[in-house]
């Protein structure tokens, strides 16, 4: 549960691990006898961390190659059984929550996803409870603004992705075409380190044209299916070594965007499912 607070509020599985680590060092020199709520306190100690690293990790962001992207994590079916735990870490919902400031991330996050109260959070970042409201309610309406229009269900996105699999594996222009929304932007992160769109593709013409290219001249056993961040998605290999994941958001059965995690040092959670749970 700790790491999920953690990997949410930074989009990072390699930061929110050193939250973790950083936050047991603190908690392993407080006397118990103290603690009269040692979930809260637990939360309190891991917000606060990842706070730190969230202002750390926005001044690296800046000098990022191409677009950033969350770390995609490989999850077990129940995280898609839990809808809006699912929603929540989907690459989707982190990008939104990306556009937060980071103190509106973490209300957010500890309130609409944790279920904490007002008085919980306000400990945790240091604020008022009459100012961790103001807090939840820009956030909520910043977050109702670029949020997927409704919620989508892992089945409705696992037909998607069977559609667009299918249409990748044809080469059938027009078939791609069918199942991208005309707004549909592509997102490619590379990190400078292999080679990756560094500004995003935008409209349905041009995504095609980048994935018919990149995707078509697989053999289909170099495209596997996976649950990844709650949500079906695929997983891309090249030499029987994992080369992309792909995962896609879903408004109104059209695919609105496309999310390509290329960067070999956001790939390494990808081997073994991680845990998530509120």
């Amino acid at each position: 549960m700790l790491f999920t607070v953690a990997y949410e509020m930074l989009g990072s599985a390699a930061d929110a691990e050193d939250v973790l680590q950083e936050s047991w060092l603190r908690w392993a020199g407080v006397d118990l006898g103290t603690v009269q709520d040692q979930r809260a306190y637990l939360v309190r100690i891991v917000t606060r961390q990842a706070l730190d690293r969230l202002r750390t990790l926005g001044r690296r962001k800046e000098s990022y190659v191409g677009p950033w992207l969350p770390e995609p994590l490989l999850t077990a079916p129940d995280v898609a059984e839990d809808a809006e735990l699912a929603e929540s870490v989907s690459m989707a919902m982190l990008l939104v929550l990306e556009t937060l400031a980071p103190l509106e991330r973490a209300v957010f996050v500890l309130r609409e996803v944790f279920d904490l109260a007002y008085a919980e959070i306000a400990e945790a970042v240091d604020k008022s409870p009459a100012a961790v409201r103001q807090l939840a309610y820009r956030a909520r309406a910043h977050v109702a603004a670029r949020r997927p229009r409704g919620v989508v269900s892992a089945a409705e996105t696992r037909n998607a992705l069977e559609a667009f699999q299918r249409a990748v594996e044809t080469g059938d222009l027009q078939n791609l075409l069918d199942i991208l929304a005309p707004d549909v932007v592509l997102l490619g992160d590379g990190g400078g380190v292999v080679q990756a769109t560094l500004s995003p593709v935008v409209g349905a013409g041009s995504v095609a044209r980048v994935l018919a290219a990149g995707l078509g001249r697989l053999a289909a056993s170099a495209r596997q299916p996976a649950q990844v961040n709650g949500y079906p998605a695929l997983i891309v290999r090249q030499d029987g070594e994992i080369d992309t994941v792909l995962a896609l958001r879903i408004d109104d059965g059209l695919v609105t965007g496309l999310y390509a995690v290329r960067n070999p040092e956001k790939l390494s959670r990808m081997q073994h499912e991680t845990a998530l749970c509120r």
